[in-house]
């Protein structure tokens, strides 16, 4: 077995779609557009220098006209937009000159593009599209509710990359074919009553065998070890806690007991999810 290192931050998406050249074919097979090779892309993906963790997934400028802020995700989160709200903020601070702002003339910026890519386990549509107006307090009975203007809108557009979902976008990208092929087969490897780490080796060589991002896999196979790991424990960071204090009586110090604890979580939490139970079904039992 790989020494798996549980501090590590990043995710296989956002490594897989870290350069200009696939991010140009992964925004192009999105939008059914052609960006030519001499059009520039400049990443500005958020960081958190301090704490050598990624914030954001993916974020990049297209030839300084358009700023496109891509999201990976897992299970529909609801306050997408009022995190991209966030995110875009932080990033025209990057890349707006600050004293322009103060300029008596307008200041010309980026147009944002906000993009969800969905491949969780419940079923979802193939496309929808998320509001930051949703989420807006009820304001009856005040002057602005009558006016029915909204001061203040986000949209993102939700696509289901799963198999079997919008197959003509993923098959112009070859880059996110392979990750949703990749991610569909983890799935159906653990169907056979496998856990994860057995599931890993064995997929990843299918893949390499069968040119799917067989470059990519040669080139990260340990660190992709790490990062698919680290996102399973996301996932289950709550119920691992909450069951490790059970099994410590909440003793703190004993570090040997605490590794077990984990252990023993991360083994229950693998044999509810080979059990085909939703995470949600999961951290209900766990609560």
């Amino acid at each position: 077995m790989c020494n798996i290192n549980r501090n590590h931050k990043n995710s296989v998406f956002s490594s897989l779609f870290s350069t200009p050249e696939i991010l140009r074919e992964l925004y192009s097979a999105i939008e059914g557009v052609t960006i030519p090779p001499d059009i520039r892309i400049d990443i500005n993906t958020l960081s958190n220098v301090l704490f050598m963790k990624q914030i954001n997934d993916v974020s990049f400028l297209i030839d300084k006209r358009l700023v496109v802020l891509i999201e990976h995700q897992s299970s529909i989160n609801m306050n997408i937009p009022l995190r991209l709200l966030e995110y875009s903020g932080r990033i025209y601070e990057k890349i707006v000159d600050i004293e322009k702002k103060y300029q008596k003339n307008l200041v010309k910026i980026p147009r944002p593009e906000f993009i969800v890519l969905y491949n969780g386990m419940d079923p979802y549509p193939d496309y929808s599209e998320l509001k930051l107006s949703d989420a807006f307090m009820d304001i009856e009975g005040l002057k602005m509710a009558d006016a029915g203007k909204i001061p203040l809108e986000l949209i993102v557009p939700v696509y289901n990359i799963n198999h079997g979902h919008n197959p003509e976008m993923l098959k112009r990208c070859e880059s996110l074919y392979g990750y949703s092929f990749f991610i569909n087969k983890i799935r159906e490897y653990q169907t056979q009553g496998l856990t994860l780490e057995e599931v890993i080796t064995p997929v990843i060589e299918y893949c390499i065998k069968n040119n799917i991002l067989k470059e990519y896999l040669e080139a990260h196979a340990s660190e992709v070890w790490n990062m698919i790991f680290g996102e399973y424990d996301r996932e289950m960071d709550i119920a691992v806690n909450r069951r490790e204090a059970r099994e410590e009586g909440r003793e703190e110090g004993r570090e040997e007991g605490r590794e077990e604890a984990r252990k023993e979580a991360r083994q229950y939490f693998l044999e509810l999810l080979n059990q085909g139970l939703t995470k949600e079904e999961i951290k209900e039992q766990l609560q």
